[in-house]
């Protein structure tokens, strides 16, 4: 099948050391949106929000996080899994996940996880995270990166033809753009994983640290 038609540039995904992933956002990351035809087309692409529990949850909290970052797939192992279970699932908490984005790679990741639709989407996450190391294994190479995004998508349900809708989808594209600009704006975002629980920001953390703060604000 002719993968032509994808969204390409030279820039190789972008992973970086330390206990957060410094966001840097630049013009480069929008260098391979493919522009809509219609300059109305963006504006009119709905992007839902992400999010899991209970939406009358007395304590919200939202995470940003990128699919090529590292620290943020291991939040997800250590920290999600268990908040998961403990909090979304009983109830106590409505989680929010706001995707940021590097790279092409990690929008890419994001517009294959969204293409299976909300229902779909934290399945796909999760194989994401988990296998992080092994779709980035491309490095440079973008084409095998795009096909191992593809392999993903394939696992989870998804066929060439939903796939090649998606990958190719400008005004998804740009408009994901937006909405992250807007976000990372809204809470002063310069890293990633960023958590902002009831309105207050809050740097990458251990499960027992993220514990602590909940079970205090559960206890107002």
């Amino acid at each position: 099948m002719n993968r032509r038609f994808f969204m390409l540039t030279t820039a190789s995904a972008a992973i970086g050391a330390g206990a957060v992933l410094a966001l840097k956002p630049s013009a480069s990351v929008t260098d391979f949106i493919v522009a809509p035809a219609n300059a109305q087309e963006a504006s009119d692409v709905t992007v839902p929000d992400l999010v899991l529990g209970n939406a009358d949850a007395p304590v919200e909290l939202i995470e940003y996080a990128s699919y090529t970052c590292p620290h943020c797939a291991e939040f997800h192992k250590s920290v999600f899994e268990p908040l998961k279970r403990e909090y979304i699932d009983t109830g106590k908490l409505r989680f929010v996940y706001r995707e940021v984005y590097f790279d092409k790679f990690g929008l890419w990741a994001s517009m294959v996880a969204r293409c299976g639709g909300e229902m779909r989407y934290f399945g796909v996450q999760k194989m994401l995270y988990d296998e992080q190391r092994d779709w980035l294994a491309g490095g440079k190479d973008t084409m095998q990166i795009v096909e191992n995004l593809r392999k993903i998508g394939k696992r989870a349900g998804l066929t060439d033809e939903n796939l090649d809708a998606c990958l190719n989808d400008g005004a998804m594209a740009e408009a994901l753009y937006a909405k992250f600009t807007r976000e990372i704006e809204e809470h002063n975002v310069d890293a990633t994983p960023t958590l902002v629980i009831d309105g207050e920001k809050h740097s990458n953390m251990s499960y027992a640290d993220l514990k602590e703060i909940l079970d205090a604000k559960l206890a107002e």
